[in-house]
């Protein structure tokens, strides 16, 4: 990249590369702690929130670890493990927090626009899996994160809980369900335009669209010089930055490979596509209002978990089954046919390749339900809701995710599930990669981003009472009194 110290450069304290859910709200956090940083965000399509964090795209599940059961594995002696969806729920709750902190200062008008209550369920069949629910159920019913948790296998007192589910159910047949009021619905795409709208009447900062991010290179007399095309005039531009932060959704792993630090070595991405059955008939889909979650089956990577999911999209409420997993090389919805391919370099093929073996069971799972037909996912369907009729479903496509391939301890490479920032030693640029259930705890990672790049803001005087203000538990022990307390603050702003 050529040298980009001159009088022309524009010179930014943050650059934000992607606009998804992720920049926005790091972007914002960054300029409500320190309103003088220069922020400059970029993104290559036309618009906002078009990728991962666009409503179809985007489970839309507040992943709080209330119905999610690959949040509390089983571990080999036969004890359920609670501490991952302990953090989990945390998160959420932090998250939950700076919304709360918006609205409350009235920059949020309509928090019900993006949030709303929506009971949160699992539901399985059958002895084995019914046993695995109730010893969750026991497991994790006296901690308070979710001292309010149901249990049942009763039919019906499931048919109270999901009575679309129920229909033609024998009396006999073996089922267990949990259910927790306080879940919520998620519409991440519009909350992401609220925050960049946010970001530009308040602060003056605009998200500069249809530019590609080519290039990030260290420089001599500046942390770094960002090369950009635009994509309508086809002219590169270059910024300075002191700190950079990637958050491109799955074409982060790309960018990430062109960056000079040695923290990139040994990653890789495996990219996944997604499908949803989508309901066209309103009288059916009047007639369920939850997130009901299934276990996913053996193989299966646990962000195809089943779920029958009421939605609020557009301002109409919706109902969702899947999500039916796919394969295609590109690392975006928008993204290249030639983006895996790419991805392959000489420091990361070892853990591709072991990473490839030691998840054989995925490659059978993907390559199955890429030949599924619609008949094949009606059946499935049928599972949750007996009569589903063929005419009354449609397929439509959803969010392209790229599963963290990175090296392990003990082996070459592992396929990791979950979000990851990768940081350069001195915090100088960072990158966010993986998937769910990052959109639900964006708050509390880009927290963690600003720690790392701006450490003597968050830990100023100032930086620390404007965050206490904001997300009081953040980097702080979470007893049953301060989660309470701050559970009803947020239940009482955002009006769940």
């Amino acid at each position: 990249m050529k040298a980009s110290l001159n009088n022309n450069i524009e010179h930014y304290d943050l650059i934000c590369v992607g606009g998804g859910i992720m920049s926005a709200t790091l972007a914002l956090l960054t300029k409500l702690l320190d309103p003088n940083l220069r922020v400059l965000i970029l993104e290559k399509l036309e618009h906002v929130a078009l990728e991962s964090s666009a409503a179809w795209n985007n489970a839309g599940t507040g992943h709080s670890a209330l119905c999610e059961l690959n949040y509390t594995p089983e571990d080999a002696d036969g004890t359920i493990n609670i501490s991952k969806a302990i953090d989990i729920c945390n998160q959420f709750e932090i998250s939950k927090q700076f919304w709360s902190y918006l609205v409350n200062k009235d920059l949020i008008k309509d928090p019900k626009s993006f949030i709303q209550n929506m009971p949160h369920c699992s539901w399985v069949t059958g002895d084995y899996n019914s046993s695995f629910l109730e010893k969750r159920f026991e497991a994790i019913k006296n901690h308070f994160m979710f001292n309010s948790i149901e249990f049942t296998k009763e039919i019906d007192k499931m048919k109270e809980w999901f009575p679309l589910m129920m229909a033609d159910r024998a009396p006999d047949e073996v089922m267990a369900a949990n259910r927790i009021e306080r879940g919520t619905e998620v519409n991440f795409g519009e909350l992401t335009n609220m925050l960049f709208a946010i970001l530009d009447k308040e602060f003056d900062t605009k998200v500069q669209c249809n530019q590609e991010v080519l290039d990030i290179d260290p420089e001599d007399k500046v942390e770094w010089s960002v090369k950009v095309k635009d994509m309508k005039t086809h002219e590169n531009r270059y910024f300075d930055a002191k700190h950079v932060f990637i958050g491109a959704g799955g074409g982060s792993i790309l960018l990430l490979q062109k960056v000079e630090i040695e923290e990139k070595h040994g990653y890789g991405g495996f990219p996944v596509s997604g499908e949803w059955l989508v309901c066209k008939d309103q009288e059916i889909i009047n007639k369920h209002f939850a997130k009901v979650y299934s276990k996913a089956e053996l193989g299966a990577p646990p962000m195809s978990e089943p779920h029958l999911d009421s939605r609020f999209i557009d301002g109409k409420r919706e109902l969702l089954f899947g999500p039916f997993a796919g394969f295609s090389p590109k690392f975006l919805k928008e993204g290249s046919y030639l983006d895996l391919a790419k991805s392959v370099k000489y420091y990361n093929i070892p853990s591709m390749l072991t990473a490839f073996w030691h998840n054989l069971p995925l490659t059978k799972y993907l390559l199955n339900q890429v030949k599924m037909s619609h008949k094949d996912r009606m059946e499935d369907l049928r599972k949750f809701i007996k009569d589903a009729k063929d005419e009354d479903w449609e397929v439509i496509v959803a969010g392209q995710r790229v599963q963290i391939i990175k090296k392990d301890e003990f082996e070459s490479g592992k396929l990791q599930f979950g979000t990851e920032v990768v940081s350069s030693k001195d915090g100088s640029i960072t990158c966010l990669l993986g998937a769910s259930p990052g959109a639900s705890t964006a708050a509390k990672i880009m927290l963690d981003v600003i720690e790392k790049a701006f450490p003597e803001i968050i830990h100023s005087k100032k930086g620390q009472e404007i965050l206490n203000d904001m997300v009081p538990t953040w980097n702080k022990p979470v007893t049953k009194a301060s989660f309470e307390k701050h559970l009803e603050l947020s239940k009482q702003a955002l009006s769940l």
